[in-house]
């Protein structure tokens, strides 16, 4: 079976001189990806490297990689995207990516209404889950006061959908 990579942001720039990267992240599980020795792959050849350190400012994840100590070493993975394996997470029960949503059949009023087709991200707070709903597109909140279930093992997401929306 193919390993699969899950994009979990994007090299934006440099800090200081001794190759710190600065990283944008929204990725739900930070705190399993950016630790001391976590193997990260960057770019679309998913080139495999190892986190030295991590720390958070601002917005921004900045690491440092093993083997690089210059600024100039590290240039070559700006604008790069970032990505670990999904295998390396080690997702506990009711722990899951925005991914594992796609195709689950949306469940309202215990009966299936549609499906998910896409989580979107549209502003650096809120995302949005792009339904099907009776042959019609729809956004649905991604949040708690929508989501009742998240049932993976039996491929549903229980909806509190409000009158109008479906």
């Amino acid at each position: 079976m193919e390993e699969e990579y899950i994009y979990i942001g994007k090299i934006v720039n440099t800090h200081g001189i001794k190759g710190e990267l600065r990283l944008l992240s929204n990725f739900k599980y930070k705190n399993k990806v950016f630790l001391q020795n976590r193997k990260i792959y960057i770019g679309d050849d998913k080139k495999e490297e190892m986190i030295k350190s991590y720390r958070h400012h601002k917005i921004f994840e900045m690491i440092t990689l093993y083997g690089y100590d210059n600024i100039n070493e590290v240039l070559k993975f700006l604008n790069k995207g970032v990505f670990v394996k999904k295998s390396d997470l080690d997702l506990k029960d009711k722990e899951f990516l925005d991914e594992d949503l796609i195709n689950l059949n949306i469940i309202f009023n215990n009966q299936e209404v549609g499906h998910v087709v896409a989580i979107r991200q549209i502003n650096p707070k809120n995302k949005v889950i792009e339904a099907v709903i009776n042959d019609k597109t729809t956004l649905i909140p991604y949040h708690e006061d929508f989501i009742k279930d998240i049932d993976l093992e039996n491929n549903k997401i229980e909806m509190n959908l409000i009158e109008g929306m479906i």
